[in-house]
């Protein structure tokens, strides 16, 4: 029988999010739709009549101030700039679906840890279990300093300090609350056991925080964890944590060293392979036709920015590449911010030596994800090939035009495989956990860390 494949839709609360540019094409509608709830809630009854898994939602703090030393080119090309909040629109999301799920990005680095227990509790409530949380160290200078944090923390202090909060984070969401502590007894006049809610006391080098956690238990408990650290030190941090991973790699091959790696540092702390789902991004352009998706790929083309992709890129590296001297390679230098980018145009092509232009004109459509474009056989073929070459679990979907690249793949992609028995016919389980994992498995598995960060309360 062939795996399954899972779906989820990567956007962000902006204009331009991974194809800069086309806020220009008569077809994109993030322009003015990005700051509109009504433009959110169609897009999650759309992603839900595709049996899209979940939303997944980006998020920065600050903007990309690297290339060419400002910010001046990302702020004309509108690199995800503006951008909203968008743990708020999960809710109206909520209320107009049954099924999706809603993963949002949320910084370890900016917000305290027992904000980020209280947020996520929340929102889980609001969802009915229905909620991720893709956690992020972030590393945009401008941001660190918009919140008064001065110099960026350097990049394995960042996870070191991160693994601290995510015990705290624990301790709150699973050991702070016991089973049964909402009693709701009318005769003796008693809602909450006192004796079953607990501080957490967390005592550490980063935290100190007394508890108990402010949200009674939500229908997960903890959120569905996503991340997508692709370093070395980003790895061990997800194979501690991660029940999700976020990962960007240009052809299978890639994907498939990176899963025995995330294998081999799973089974290092207790895990298996199979308690994490891979998910590695994709940009699709579908239509009826291989030569009408080559058409519509070459009209987004004209509509790119080049430049403001550079600005991207360059943002996430941390390094200038426009000052790079000549003949000097990425993946030989080093960097505080996204770590794992260093080396990708070399897996392209180890060979060729890419130009800075021919970087941007790449990045133009669809950042660094890989380009699909043809027909729903074509696209079905290489999802097919992916899932059989690399072994993982499904795709991150980040189309050119929003929202209508999700709604065609809805409309063209998601019939063809069903019919080739590699997406489901209908939603099974309630949850976003149950969702990747399974009916009645709602809640973290008892072999995960967070487990083991308090010892469980005696039950009375």
């Amino acid at each position: 029988m062939p795996k399954m494949i899972h779906m989820n839709a990567f956007a962000q609360c902006c204009i331009g999010h991974h194809s800069i540019g086309q806020w220009k094409h008569p077809q994109d509608r993030p322009l003015d739709g990005y700051r509109s709830v009504h433009y959110w809630m169609e897009l999650a009854r759309t992603l839900e009549a595709g049996l899209f898994d979940a939303l997944f939602l980006a998020d920065v703090h600050g903007t990309y101030s690297v290339y060419k030393g400002s910010r001046e080119t990302a702020v004309r090309h509108s690199v995800q700039f503006p951008s909203n909040d968008p743990t708020l629109i999960i809710p109206a999301m909520a209320a107009a679906t049954r099924y999706l799920g809603f993963a949002s990005t949320y910084s370890t680095t900016y917000y305290p840890p027992y904000h980020t227990a209280k947020l996520f509790s929340t929102l889980d409530h609001l969802t009915e279990g229905r909620v991720g949380w893709n956690i992020v160290t972030s590393y945009l200078a401008d941001a660190n300093a918009n919140f008064g944090l001065g110099e960026v923390t350097p990049h394995d202090e960042r996870y070191d300090r991160a693994d601290e909060y995510m015990d705290v984070c624990y301790k709150l969401w699973e050991h702070s609350w016991e089973e049964g502590a909402m009693v709701r007894d009318v005769a003796n006049d008693v809602l909450i056991d006192p004796a079953r809610v607990h501080q957490i006391d967390h005592v550490g080098p980063h935290f100190s925080v007394p508890g108990p956690h402010m949200c009674e238990p939500s229908r997960q408990r903890t959120p569905v964890l996503f991340q997508a650290g692709q370093s070395g030190r980003g790895v061990q941090f997800a194979a501690r944590h991660a029940e999700a991973i976020f990962a960007i790699h240009p052809h299978p091959a890639a994907a498939r060293k990176a899963l025995a790696e995330l294998t081999k540092a799973l089974e290092a702390v207790g895990r298996a392979r199979d308690d994490v789902r891979y998910f590695p991004g994709i940009t699709v352009i579908v239509a009826a036709t291989d030569e009408e998706a080559e058409a519509k790929f070459e009209a987004c083309q004209r509509y790119a920015s080049p430049e403001g992709a550079l600005a991207l890129f360059c943002g996430w590296l941390g390094l200038d590449i426009a000052a790079i001297p000549p003949g000097q390679k990425l993946k030989d230098l080093h960097t505080d911010a996204i770590q794992g980018l260093l080396c990708y145009f070399a897996e392209i092509d180890a060979e060729r030596e890419w130009t800075v232009q021919e970087i941007g004109e790449y990045m133009s459509i669809g950042s660094v994800m890989p380009k699909v474009v043809g027909s729903p056989q074509t696209v079905a073929d290489e999802l097919e090939r992916w899932m059989d070459e690399s072994g993982c679990d499904g795709f991150n979907l980040v189309p050119v035009t929003q929202p209508l690249g999700f709604a065609e793949f809805g409309q063209w992609v998601v019939p063809e495989l069903q019919r080739r028995g590699r997406m489901p016919l209908r939603y099974e389980g309630d949850t976003l956990r149950e969702r990747y994992f399974g009916e009645g498995q709602a809640r973290l598995p008892a072999g995960h860390v967070a487990h083991s960060v308090m010892p469980d309360w005696p039950q009375q």
